[in-house]
């Protein structure tokens, strides 16, 4: 087993049993997407809701409307036909909320722009750990699709 660690701005797919980890997820959403059937699977670590505001785009992974399709056709790719579920994380308000008008609540944003994405390509959300204030670590078991989220005040959280 391999564990292998996704970050800011970055994608990896595998399958089992490797383990995929991201850390530092804040403002950003970390997104599991997984093959039930043949036990493949990515994660994701978004920056940022949207590339529309952006005139050149160096990293698509940044976006979750450009890193989720990426990401889903790897998976689709190497594992075929399957049904497949996401897990996601993240999307905390890192600001005092006096600030957040000002921030534009990015965290709720990155949320509301992953809800959207899965959405669109018909993949159901079965497990979620989203908002609040605390910064997350979400590591996904491949074998199993256990997503394990610990948060910055030492909760540890099974989805």
């Amino acid at each position: 087993m391999n564990t292998i660690r996704v970050g800011i701005s970055e994608y990896a797919v595998s399958k089992s049993p490797d383990k995929l980890v991201t850390i530092g997820l804040g403002s950003c959403v970390g997104i599991a997407i997984y093959n039930v059937d043949k036990k493949v699977g990515g994660l994701s670590h978004i920056l940022l809701p949207d590339s529309s505001f952006f005139s050149t785009i160096d990293k698509p992974e940044k976006f979750a409307n450009l890193a989720l399709p990426i990401m889903v056709e790897e998976i689709r790719s190497k594992s075929g036909s399957g049904r497949l579920v996401a897990k996601i994380a993240g999307g905390a308000s890192m600001f005092l909320q006096e600030h957040e008008s000002i921030a534009g609540g990015i965290g709720n944003k990155n949320i509301e722009a992953v809800i959207k994405m899965l959405g669109e390509m018909d993949i159901p959300i079965i497990g979620s750990h989203t908002g609040g204030n605390n910064g997350r670590t979400m590591s996904v078991n491949l074998e199993s699709f256990e997503v394990t989220i610990s948060t910055g005040n030492k909760e540890i959280v099974t989805l």
